[in-house]
């Protein structure tokens, strides 16, 4: 098996695979970047602002914004939140959960004058932030997020800044490494990336279908598109890719044991995603109305909730959720 790719030491190309990260936030995002810096406390490293607010793809102005919160310590950051925001959650449970299969996915509230701004903050220390982001992560939930086009919005040092990007450019050079058993023959930087969002689709349970992928693309092509085409224009230069005029190939085809052990992984890592959600129960505050509004809003299929499934839905929710499951619209990692 081929060893994975490590990002380049060439500065002009790094800063060609890292475009688009500097990119000014809104005033919105400022204020939930300081929130959250501020909310858990000195630890935090750097506030990274991802999703559709960070791509511009028909995100709502009332929408949760999409963060990774980066800290140095889990204690000391939920220690931190339950002194400064008081969860319903004990900083105890939230800690604990924190190091089974991170990351915690939690939900802040900014109350301003006008309107409420709400963040989905995808919890990560440090440490797990490099090793979710590198070739030996155990699933694909952070990269499948970090390869897109992000923010970094805030960062409490030079230090700290200089970590997140390090992650970033793993997360990016890494593409190569997981969607190599799904390229097609001949690509370019676009097709290459719908490839990317495809396989990431699927490798979730997802509400949105084909359609979803075609809108992220549009609203990420003047930023992602020449970030991936400088990571093609590098293998070319490696000679892991050669070029055709205005597409690419590989040199080397993924073999038959690559692409049934990149299955196995994408398959594990779907188990992983799912049973996360059941720490979206312990910690995430409005969770059952939050997986309706999304479904309702990515699929248009609306999800009636009798009172005895919101007062009891580990128990009553199930025909529902498996009825949802069979029926949602299915994305193959060929984009079908």
């Amino acid at each position: 098996m081929p060893r994975p790719l490590h990002p380049p030491d060439d500065p002009a190309i790094r800063a060609a695979l890292l475009r688009g990260v500097d990119t000014p936030p809104s005033a919105d995002t400022a204020r939930l970047a300081t929130f959250l810096g501020e909310s858990f406390g000195p630890t935090t490293a750097a506030v990274i602002h991802y999703g559709s607010h960070a791509q511009s793809s028909d995100a709502r102005p009332d929408s949760a914004h999409d963060f990774f919160v980066v800290v140095e310590s889990y204690a000391d950051a939920y220690r931190s939140l339950s002194a400064t925001v008081r969860p319903s959650y004990s900083a105890r449970t939230a800690t604990a959960l924190a190091h089974v299969l991170p990351p915690n996915v939690i939900s802040l509230t900014l109350r301003e004058p006008n309107r409420p701004l709400r963040a989905k903050c995808a919890v990560l220390s440090l440490r797990d932030l490099r090793r979710l982001c590198s070739p030996r992560a155990p699933d694909h939930f952070t990269r499948g997020r970090l390869f897109q086009h992000v923010q970094l919005v805030w960062t409490r040092d030079a230090r700290s800044r200089q970590e997140a990007l390090n992650a970033l450019l793993d997360a990016r050079v890494g593409t190569f490494d997981w969607s190599r058993p799904y390229l097609p023959s001949v690509f370019n930087a676009e097709s290459y990336c719908r490839r990317l969002l495809e396989t990431s689709f699927a490798a979730e349970i997802r509400p949105e279908g084909g359609e979803r992928i075609a809108a992220l693309i549009a609203a990420q092509r003047d930023v992602v598109l020449p970030v991936y085409d400088s990571l093609l224009q590098w293998l070319v230069g490696s000679s892991i890719a050669a070029q055709e005029g205005n597409v690419y190939r590989l040199t080397r085809r993924a073999g038959v044991s690559r692409r049934v052990a990149s299955r196995l992984w994408f398959l594990k890592s779907k188990a992983r995603a799912t049973a996360r959600w059941l720490k979206y129960v312990a910690l995430y505050e409005g969770w059952l109305d939050y997986i309706v509004q999304k479904i309702a809003r990515r699929s248009g299929r609306t999800i009636v909730l009798t009172e005895r499934e919101r007062r009891w839905p580990l128990i009553f929710l199930w025909p529902k959720v498996i009825e949802y499951v069979r029926t949602r619209p299915q994305l193959t990692k060929n984009g079908e």
